[in-house]
């Protein structure tokens, strides 16, 4: 980040923020943050208990909050942080009320009239960025830790907040940042015809750097579906089962289930947790030639979800449907890049159905399981069998994923960059046209870090967070 443009953002850091940093609503207890320089004075003032400015950091204090003329708002614990060792690098103060939304009302009223104000969104962790408590991977890995709702989006959130991410960027840029230097020196040198930075050398390099870019590239569908869930689409003809499948799946009756063709007419969404992963399951709408305009629109909308689902879980009616059938419907209706699972649904009413019929052109056993979504039949063997398909254990655990699609975009732009350095070596352009790529490749790595910001690209990415974080 420019010198300037922290200089800019100065102002931002210059008075005290405030906010409540619990959900609004009446609970046990609601906690108010300040954060800023003279925090633990302001709050000292109306604080009636141990002097809260002679207090060590990390220590919490049992008193009251009092109002100008000295009645009591109410009774709380003042935890107290000294900069440099909090969240924002700044004094904060975190006083724990009374849950009740008229005494945190009261206590944020006394303090916003004699100075503080109150924070904007995420301001407390664009604070932290700014004084480089986080870089700004590490405060959007921020932003999803407060929105997870699974394990696995959890356990993402908390290794981006570790820094593993910002890590692998950082030795990246490093790498380049050296090479880069030479090559500048050379341009220094321009009249005597001098090579300090060995080509070969930064060949292997920009390719070997390549490579990680490219797998950090590769890794952001699966980073994006641990985050926000795998989006699955039940799809099918008429009656095939695709409604009780949904339910099976939920243990619970969410979608109308009838013999009449055509009785769901719209997409429903539902989410499940299997292993720790949120999968959103689609019922779609049977394919068929609409019968009339409201069942083409759910068509259309049946395709539509179809064509944006990580996973499709094609349902065949095993008593009516036959392996052409099968073929036409993947044929019309599948695009060939999503991952699929083929169920011969209703088992129960033709037990000696052989699975190895339906091996169509791109199908085989690993596609293929046979379920009596009525009877539940194989439906725990399903969710097994979905899980895997996205992930498992080991690869949490053992890889860098990109989870953002700024990350992403920034990840490609610089292996293009990349690209043309190499272009340039291959062609043996001048040191000046290299050192150019290398600088876009540097900026865009940057970018993901904080190490090169702008203030629209800050907003946009802190007015994402909830106030009082």
């Amino acid at each position: 980040m420019s010198k300037a443009y922290l200089c800019g953002m100065n102002h931002l850091q210059n008075d005290i923020i405030i906010a409540l940093a619990t959900p609004p609503g009446v609970g046990a207890i609601g906690v108010i943050r300040l954060s800023g320089k003279g925090c633990i004075g302001l709050v000292n003032r109306f604080f009636k208990g141990k002097d809260l400015e002679q207090c060590e950091s990390h220590t919490i204090h049992l008193g009251k909050i009092v109002d100008e003329k000295g009645g009591v708002l109410d009774e709380v614990l003042a935890s107290i942080f000294i900069s440099p060792k909090s969240y924002t690098k700044e004094d904060v103060v975190e006083l724990s009320c009374h849950g009740s939304s008229y005494i945190l009302g009261q206590v944020m009223q006394l303090f916003l009239r004699h100075g503080a104000r109150t924070a904007t969104r995420g301001e407390f962790t664009l604070r932290a960025f700014l004084n480089g408590q986080l870089d700004l991977s590490q405060a959007e890995a921020v932003a999803d830790l407060i929105a997870s709702d699974s394990a696995a989006s959890h356990e993402l959130a908390m290794k981006q907040m570790k820094g593993g991410f910002s890590h692998t960027i950082a030795t990246l840029r490093q790498e380049l940042i050296d090479f880069a230097a030479l090559i500048e020196l050379e341009l220094d040198f321009g009249e005597e015809d001098v090579e300090f930075a060995d080509r070969g050398k930064l060949r292997a390099l920009v390719i070997d750097i390549q490579k990680v870019i490219a797998d950090l590239i590769q890794s952001f569908y699966l980073g994006n579906v641990m985050k926000n869930g795998v989006a699955t689409a039940i799809v099918g003809r008429p009656n095939a089962g695709k409604s009780t499948l949904l339910n099976a799946l939920l243990n619970e009756e969410r979608a109308i289930v009838s013999a009449i063709p055509g009785t769901t007419r719209d997409t429903i969404e539902e989410t499940m947790n299997i292993n720790g992963l949120v999968f959103r399951f689609i019922d779609t709408a049977g394919i068929r030639h609409a019968q009339d305009e409201i069942e083409k629109i759910g068509i259309e909308r049946s395709m539509e979800k179809i064509s944006r689902a990580d996973l499709v879980l094609f349902v065949v009616d095993v008593t009516t449907s036959s392996p052409a059938d099968l073929a036409e419907d993947l044929k019309k209706y599948l695009s060939g890049t999503e991952q699929f699972f083929i169920l011969l649904n209703k088992m129960d009413l033709s037990p000696y159905v052989d699975a190895s019929q339906y091996h169509v052109d791109g199908v085989n056993d690993s596609h293929i399981i046979t379920t009596s979504a009525l009877h539940k039949m194989n439906i725990d063997y399903l969710k097994t069998r979905l899980y895997e398909a996205v992930v498992s254990d080991a690869t949490i655990q053992d890889r860098t994923l990109v989870t953002n699609a700024r990350h992403y975009d920034a990840l490609h732009k610089s292996h293009e960059s990349l690209q043309r350095v190499l272009l340039g070596l291959d062609t043996r352009v001048t040191g000046d046209f290299i050192a150019m790529d290398i600088r876009q490749a540097l900026h865009h790595l940057g970018e993901i870090t904080g190490s090169i910001s702008s203030e629209d690209l800050l907003d946009s990415i802190f007015s994402r967070f909830c106030i009082g974080k």
